[in-house]
């Protein structure tokens, strides 16, 4: 039986999504625990990867598991098991064709920036004491829009097979006094390439 998660996770204590050796990741958490439940070796495919300490707000995957899984009940047990800062919000069975990485036609980012020194928005937001020019830089993300070679503002020697990317949508917001967030919708992302598009 293959089931689709809707879940959420905090990334600051994460090496990324993606499960590699030595290093702390959200996929080798979740795997580690649904091993235990099922007590067999149990592998998960997430939607993409995201970098070290990136938050995913909304984050799909998929799980194949045992007929007679009760999905209500296993994700409250899973829940209980995991770490406070991955959260599983729903559980429901798809077809064995469900892909949830291939099926994904979009992601989107949000990069969060605030100007005034908070101690309580370091894990969450980047602190750049500059004044913002949002028209200006509003008009530099057209620029991204499109089906482009992101290699200038990835990380170099990564394992992808190319880095044309298909960027949808891209702009700056103003949400409130010091705050601003900057959104890109792209059918895929390269290592690094939301944090080196920001910097720039």
């Amino acid at each position: 039986m293959r089931f689709a998660i809707q879940l959420s996770y905090k990334g600051t204590n994460y090496f990324g999504w993606q499960r590699q050796p030595k290093q702390v990741s959200v996929q080798g958490s979740i795997e580690e625990n649904l091993s235990k439940v099922f007590q067999q070796d149990i592998q998960i495919v997430g939607c993409g990867r995201t970098d070290t300490g990136v938050h995913a707000h909304d984050y799909y995957a998929h799980v194949d598991l045992p007929d007679g899984t009760d999905p209500e009940k296993l994700m409250y047990k899973l829940n209980r098991m995991l770490p406070l800062d991955i959260a599983f919000h729903r559980m429901f069975q798809v077809s064995d064709e469900w892909h949830a990485r291939f099926l994904a036609n979009a992601r989107s980012y949000r990069y969060f920036v605030h100007q005034k020194k908070n101690a309580f928005l370091n894990e969450t937001s980047w602190y750049v004491a500059k004044d913002f020019d949002l028209d200006k830089m509003n008009e530099a993300c057209q620029y991204l829009i499109g089906k482009k070679d992101f290699t200038s503002l990835s990380k170099l020697h990564t394992d992808v097979k190319t880095n044309i990317c298909d960027v949808r949508s891209a702009k700056w917001v103003h949400i409130e006094d010091d705050k601003y967030y900057f959104e890109i919708v792209a059918d895929r992302f390269l290592r690094n390439m939301v944090r080196a598009t920001v910097g720039t």
